[in-house]
């Protein structure tokens, strides 16, 4: 099993690297060239900027059993479809019972902001210390039971 980060504007590296870390887990963080990262237990993968260049990128890496963490549903849909854990970076585990739904929010979420209508949606709310806790919980919850299944 390894861990892989979609990196770019993702607050919960740190965290992903400690957890991974205590369990031995090799953790590789994949940005492209607007976002280099450093890290002192991460393999670093600088990707080139362009349209889903990382996404891309990161599930071409993984391969059944790993875990990726994503904010984006188009990143956790194609993970599942290769058999691969995803989580957000809120701590929820996405599965194939909520993705279709979550795609279909995202779609019509694009949709409304593309419209020409004066309803602005807002923005997504300030990230807080709980936020950091539920990822916290759910990454190592997910560990755990994969290290117990084998995967």
């Amino acid at each position: 099993m390894e861990i892989y980060i979609d990196a770019d504007a993702c607050p919960v590296v740190k965290i992903a690297e400690k957890v991974a870390k205590e369990y031995n887990i090799p953790v590789n963080l994949f940005c492209d060239t607007n976002h280099v990262l450093k890290s002192d237990y991460s393999k670093v993968y600088v990707i080139e900027a362009g349209s889903d260049a990382v996404d891309i990128a990161v599930i071409n890496h993984c391969k059944m059993g790993d875990i990726i963490v994503t904010q984006d549903y188009g990143v956790a849909a194609l993970a599942l479809g290769k058999k691969v854990y995803a989580i957000h970076q809120n701590g929820m585990i996405y599965s194939n019972l909520i993705i279709d739904s979550l795609l279909l929010q995202r779609h019509l979420t694009k949709k409304e902001r593309m419209s020409k209508s004066k309803n602005h949606l807002k923005g997504p709310k300030k990230r807080t210390k709980q936020d950091d806790k539920n990822f916290e919980a759910s990454f190592r919850k997910l560990i755990i039971e994969n290290i117990k299944t084998g995967a």
